[in-house]
Parts: C-alpha cells; sequence; structure tokens
C-alpha cells in the first residue's frame, strides 16, 4: 500500500529515506489522477522494500507541492538520498513508471 505523504511527514518519508522514493502529487477531483491511482497502488505492492511510493494530495499539503513547483497534476517525481532525480507530468502507462523506477534503484 502506497504512503500517504504529508506536509508534517515529507521530510522524514522522502528527504530523508535511505531507499529511492516515488511521489505522486495528486487531487481527490483530478480525472488523470484518478486513472493512475491503481497504477501508483499496484507499484506500491511490487516494489515493497525496495523503493517508497507515496501519494501527496496537493490541496491538502501545499507547502510540499510549491516546494517542488507542481503546477500540473498529476506530477510523480523520483527522488534517490533525498533529492529529485526525475518526474513525469500527466498520466502515464505503468511501463513508464516501472522504468523510471528501475533507474532510481540501479
Amino acid at each position: 500500500m502506497e504512503l500517504k505523504i504529508t506536509d508534517n511527514n515529507f521530510e522524514e518519508e522522502v528527504k530523508k529515506s535511505t531507499l529511492p522514493v516515488m511521489v505522486d502529487f495528486y487531487a481527490d477531483w483530478c480525472g488523470p489522477c484518478k486513472m493512475m491511482a491503481p497504477l501508483v497502488a499496484q507499484l506500491a505492492t511490487q516494489y515493497s522494500g525496495k523503493c517508497k511510493i507515496g501519494k501527496c494530495n496537493t490541496d491538502e499539503n501545499p507547502r510540499s507541492a510549491g516546494e517542488f513547483k507542481v503546477m500540473s497534476i498529476p506530477t510523480i517525481l523520483f527522488f534517490k538520498e533525498g533529492k529529485v532525480v526525475d518526474s513525469v507530468i500527466g498520466a502515464v502507462s505503468k511501463t513508464v513508471l516501472e522504468e523510471k523506477i528501475k533507474q532510481v534503484l540501479a
């Protein structure tokens, strides 16, 4: 199951994580975000223990969204050692996300 990333736990769960992290910035009202939700959940299970996979609601967590200049949703950011190393904007296939995850795991 994917982590719930908030303004309050972002530092601990993402920036200080020893594992790579994929964060899906989304909103409940966003159609493409809803399309991505099942893929994100599948990847969270598939990569459990290898890569943290979380979701950050931009409406509820404006500080985190603002820090990373999230202007469009869904925006998916990939972190390694607390820094953004890759990103995807918009709805994409599971294959695209898997390739990005494999790159941050390498």
